[in-house]
């Protein structure tokens, strides 16, 4: 047995979660302390927004009252206008949450006729519970999971616009303060969604003991509802949030920088308030569902092989609870990280702020491996047996540990090669800006090779992530490596919201009229943000693509599959279908965000040539109505896409059967983390092309300059189709190969009875 005890575990496992939280709410109070409403006592006593620091304004003599109201008000209208939007979201969401959970209820308790009655276990000796009482947990784990996922995407929303305002006033005293401040919000969301997660997760699987007692068979497999909730959500969050700020993002570029000349963000653009809230409910909202959901897929997938392996039938609680105290310790590793980057060091000048950002990538992922080793020697027995495909594989402690060592320096080594493609410091995208010379097709030409390029390396990092840990543990070994990427997930989130947080920054500062000495520093807040964003979407495909190869694993096993030969008609027909629905789900997602922005540009050059006085500032935009473009084309077009993931594994394992649907997922997983990681390093290598012309950092960067340039223009054009790619399209593509592995696990026992209807008749 290991070292350390089941009351330990039980000890260990949610104080670490509430650990978590308490940092996360005392990150935000730091946050607070920054006013967006000026106070008669404060101005009285001299300080500024909380603090007594010395603005840049003073230099300038600008009004400090007025800038402080300025900002609150656009915080206001942007927080309203993502919060009217997830609300809007969450009702028709809430109606398929219903309607799938019944489902579950209705396929998985049909199995044996709805029967009260004990069954003989698949795996282990006895009796286990009826597949009513599973069926009826399972839909209680896909609900709980829904409701988390939701919950995680509208706290990320609500932090982050709580957050840029204040960002935005930090920068008049330096860059240092203004990064601090994004930086720690975005730990705020970090920390409460992986706190949250886990102490969820864990709570859960104590509450479902309660009934299950000593089938643990039943126990977990009940409990990968949990992620088919979390992932469901997290497929709706990001397609409707990615389609709600791309929109609005191509239309107020478009109209704005390429045919108006106006600087982005300029408040005389109609659009610019409905990009501020798309970076909020697409990248804030959308990602924090979307991690969430593989996380908990993560979990499941490698809880439900550990149950049948000799953690569950010798029901060693320590040992099957491993993943979760790997988390454990990621959220304690990702709480000392952090104060590097806030209290340890300080950031005095721009060119600081990105290396500041890698630095927490590398220290958490040093530090994380020395957890796991630790956490491996006490959690773990030095020998025991993993389930593999109807045998049971000797594996040690130390194994383990290499498994999840591996998934999370693999993640290390993707990030760094997404960074390598992305960021205008290196040659790839330098190279993208240069080809704007001879206009835009030429960098639409440049732009896609550099995707396709990008793709090499981190397939390689999977496959040798893949390789070591099947190779030691089986499926349990590479839900552990997917594990280990997700292990710093605090961190992670932190950095990916930081992007967006500083984003809106900047909008915020370009809104409200302040210096162009402010909107410099916002700027360069933001052009790191964007290139650690690009980061963090490499993370998410790559821990996406070993979490639906776990659960493809599990879902073969609990299906009864024992060889998938992909020779056999069944397996090759499902094989080329899967391989075909990333291209099909891609075409959903772009037409939509296309169609979505063609409304937008033609109600911003209306409203452009329609009210007087809006060029020259002595009028006001409608803003109202491109929200509202936004939100209503993206609830619309968010509901084809989203039924095509949810609805192919059923339809094809209920008519094909359950090899045919094996061949539908390892085609999706083989395609879709080809064309997301191309596509998302495509439109981040656009993006920052476009922030390198205009930063004129460089001798090089200066002679394709100016903003307004033809050479610059071309490169809006390709921000403004490589944003749907790597907004849209790239990061739901790693939500649809996962979604569709866990919804064929949740119902393989359901397929496995009932499913190729079709093949029996013909």
């Amino acid at each position: 047995m290991a070292i350390l005890g089941e009351l330990g575990t039980e000890i260990l496992i949610p104080v670490c979660g509430v650990i978590g939280i308490v940092f996360a709410v005392a990150q935000w109070f730091i946050v607070s302390k920054v006013k967006v409403t000026p106070g008669a006592a404060s101005a009285a006593a001299g300080a500024k927004n909380g603090y007594g620091d010395y603005l840049i304004e003073e230099e300038e003599g600008l009004n400090d009252h007025n800038v402080v109201v300025k900002c609150a008000e656009i915080q206001t209208a942007i927080s309203e206008g993502a919060t009217s939007f997830l609300f809007t979201m969450y009702q028709y969401v809430g109606m398929f949450m219903v309607v799938f959970a019944a489902i579950i209820f209705l396929f998985l308790g049909s199995i044996e006729g709805f029967s009260t009655k004990g069954q003989p276990c698949t795996y282990s000796k006895g009796t286990c519970k009826p597949a009513l009482y599973t069926a009826l947990f399972s839909t209680a784990s896909f609900l709980l999971g829904a409701i988390t996922s939701l919950v995680s995407g509208f706290l990320g929303m609500k932090i982050a616009t709580y957050a840029n305002a204040r960002t935005t006033l930090e920068a008049r005293k330096g860059v240092g303060k203004a990064f601090i401040t994004a930086f720690r919000s975005g730990a705020v969301m970090g920390f409460l969604l992986s706190s949250s997660g886990l102490v969820v997760l864990y709570i859960t699987i104590n509450v479902f003991k309660m009934y299950y007692g000593d089938d643990w068979e039943g126990l977990f497999e009940s409990i990968t509802g949990y992620g088919l909730g979390g992932s469901s959500m997290a497929l709706f969050g990001r397609v409707g949030g990615g389609i709600y700020t791309k929109a609005a993002d191509v239309g107020a570029d478009l109209v704005g920088k390429v045919e108006r000349n106006i600087p982005e963000d300029d408040p005389r653009n109609p659009a610019v308030i409905a990009d501020n809230v798309g970076d909020n409910v697409g990248d804030i909202a959308g990602m924090g569902s979307d991690l969430f959901g593989s996380y908990a897929e993560s979990s499941c997938a490698a809880l439900v092989v550990a149950s049948i392996s000799s953690f569950g039938i010798n029901h060693d609680f320590t040992a099957m609870c491993y993943p979760l105290l790997v988390s454990s310790v990621g959220i304690i590793v990702c709480l000392l990280t952090t104060l590097f980057a806030t209290d340890f060091f300080e950031i005095k000048a721009a060119n600081e702020i990105e290396p500041a950002l890698k630095k927490q990538l590398i220290i958490s992922t040093a530090l994380m491996t020395v957890g796991v080793a630790v956490i491996s020697w006490l959690a773990l027995p030095a020998k025991f047996t993993i389930f593999n495909f109807g045998a049971q594989k000797e594996v040690s402690n130390w194994g383990l540990f290499f498994c999840v060592a591996v998934g999370l320096w693999a993640g290390l080594i993707i990030g760094f090669v997404t960074e390598y493609y992305t960021s205008n410091a290196y040659s790839p995208v330098q190279d993208v800006a240069d080809s704007c010379r001879t206009g835009a097709a030429t960098n639409v030409i440049f732009g896609l090779a550099l995707g396709y390029k990008s793709v090499i390396n981190p397939i390689f990092a999977i496959a040798v992530s893949i390789y070591v840990s099947f190779s030691i543990a089986a499926m349990y070994g590479i839900a552990m490596a997917a594990l280990g990427m997700l292990s710093t997930m605090a961190t992670g989130l932190a950095i990916d919201a930081y992007g967006p947080i500083s984003d809106n920054a900047g909008g915020i500062a370009e809104m409200a009229g302040m210096s162009h000495r402010i909107r410099e520093r916002t700027d360069a807040l933001d052009a790191a943000g964007n290139t650690t964003a690009a980061i963090g979407k490499g993370f998410a495909i790559g821990s996406a693509a070993l979490v639906s190869l776990a659960l493809f694993g599990a879902f073969v096993s609990r299906a009864g599959v024992k060889v998938v030969d992909v020779l056999s008609p069944k397996v090759f027909i499902g094989l080329i279908v899967g391989a075909m629905l990333p291209y099909w789900f891609s075409a959903m997602t772009m037409k939509s965000v296309g169609s979505a922005a063609l409304k937008m540009v033609e109600e911003v050059r209306r409203q452009f040539n329609t009210i007087p006085g809006l060029m020259e500032g002595t009028a006001k935009p409608d803003y109202a109505t491109c929200v509202k473009i936004s939100t209503d084309a993206s609830i619309k077009e968010m509901i084809p896409p989203g039924a095509l993931v949810m609805l192919t594994p059923l339809i094809v394992g209920t008519l094909f059967g359950v090899e045919t649907l094996s061949g539908v997922l390892a085609g999706a997983l083989v395609s879709g983390v080809q064309i997301a990681i191309s596509a998302s390093n495509t439109g981040g290598a656009w993006d920052n092309a476009k922030k390198y012309i205009e930063a004129g950092n460089s001798e090089h960067a200066r002679s394709l300059g100016p903003k307004g340039s033809d050479c610059h223009k071309a490169a809006v054009i390709g921000d403004t189709i490589g944003d749907p790619l790597k907004d849209t399209s790239g990061p739901s593509l790693n939500i649809l190969i996962k979604l569709m592995a866990v919804e064929s696990l949740v119902f393989a026992p359901f397929f496995a009875t009932y499913g190729g209807l079709l093949f029996k008749y013909i």
